[in-house]
């Protein structure tokens, strides 16, 4: 049973490592993934579990407030159930750190589509993606319904930074993970801070708000780049030059099959309202494209002129907002 409230902790820092015991009756095993302010490690619970212990940096002064809007982010989600939500069931709060314990995943999209690149030479099998996305969609119109009771009103959340290595795997499901810029919204716009990996931001965050449909925008970059290798807009430009007036060029769909450009363009369409009614119904019509258009030959090793792929391809979290990195999911052994 997830718990629903913030535990405090002894006020002594704690550094993580294999064998330490940061609460009673959790001892870390190992580490599983590393991002610039946060680490994921695989540890035993209480009752010998084993889950995910995720330590994000949470250093006060310039980050103070943004540490207390993720903490109630969590606490928000926590309460949440869907089947393809990560489920949240410890938060505590450290000196410097905020520490979540959650369930443990097998790999990550992003992991799927490095394995697929390095080992297979080849893209992600669209089929294999259209079930994982079309998972991680359902959980999104879940948590972007106006379903959500807080504080005595209905409200939606937008989990503000959609992208393949907040997607999870175990087996054949996905889950949809990393909730700390999670943002209540209650109209069709609500204003906020700049948030999230810029590759992925819907332009509407530039401006400093976010609309209804902003996860639908990063999921759709998300499929891109898993379905192509490549992100569908050129590199941002360094956080220190980014505006508010900042405005990407048109995607370049190019890499995209001919049927699958116009249902992207339109999920990616810098107008909120011109998107999808949903995230579902995007990724619907993509698979009902793909079933109507199959390919003769599919291609089985990626273009030679296909840019290399690192697991965090020019990610860059926006100015004073993101701290939760861009991080390897934790796996199970």
């Amino acid at each position: 049973m997830a718990s629903s409230f913030v535990r405090g902790a002894a006020p002594s820092a704690f550094a993580p490592e294999v064998g330490a015991e940061p609460f009673p009756g959790y001892r870390l095993l190992r580490l599983r993934g590393r991002g610039a302010f946060a680490t994921v490690w695989e540890s035993t619970t209480p009752s010998e579990r084993r889950v995910a212990l995720k330590f994000m940096s949470s250093q006060t002064g310039q980050t103070g407030s943004t540490t207390a809007r993720e903490i109630r982010s969590l606490q928000c989600i926590q309460a949440l159930i869907h089947p393809h939500l990560l489920r949240i069931h410890e938060v505590w709060s450290l000196p410097g750190t905020i520490a979540i314990a959650m369930d443990l995943a097998d790999a990550s999209l992003l992991d799927l589509m490095m394995l697929y690149h390095n080992d297979f030479e080849k893209h992600v099998d669209p089929d294999k993606l259209y079930m994982y996305l079309s998972q991680a969609a359902k959980a999104l119109d879940f948590l972007n319904a106006r379903r959500h009771m807080v504080d005595g009103r209905l409200v939606g959340y937008q989990h503000g930074d959609i992208k393949p290595n907040n997607i999870l795997l175990v087996g054949d499901n996905a889950f949809l993970a990393d909730y700390g810029l999670a943002t209540v919204t209650s109209g069709a716009s609500t204003p906020c801070p700049r948030h999230g990996t810029m590759e992925y931001a819907a332009p509407e965050i530039f401006a400093g708000y976010l609309t209804e449909a902003s996860d639908q925008f990063s999921l759709a970059v998300t499929y891109h780049l898993l379905r192509t290798g490549t992100f569908p807009f050129p590199p941002p430009p360094p956080v220190g030059g980014l505006k508010k007036t900042f405005l990407r060029p048109p995607p370049d769909l190019s890499n995209l099959p001919a049927h699958e450009r116009a249902i992207v363009s339109r999920a990616l369409a810098p107008i909120p309202t011109n998107r999808f009614p949903t995230c579902s119904e995007f990724i619907a019509a993509l698979a009902a494209g793909h079933r109507a258009n199959p390919p003769r030959v599919e291609p089985s090793r990626i273009p030679p002129q296909a840019p290399p792929l690192t697991p965090t391809p020019h990610s860059e979290p926006i100015v004073g907002s993101n701290r939760s990195g861009s991080f390897q999911a934790a796996k199970r052994g």
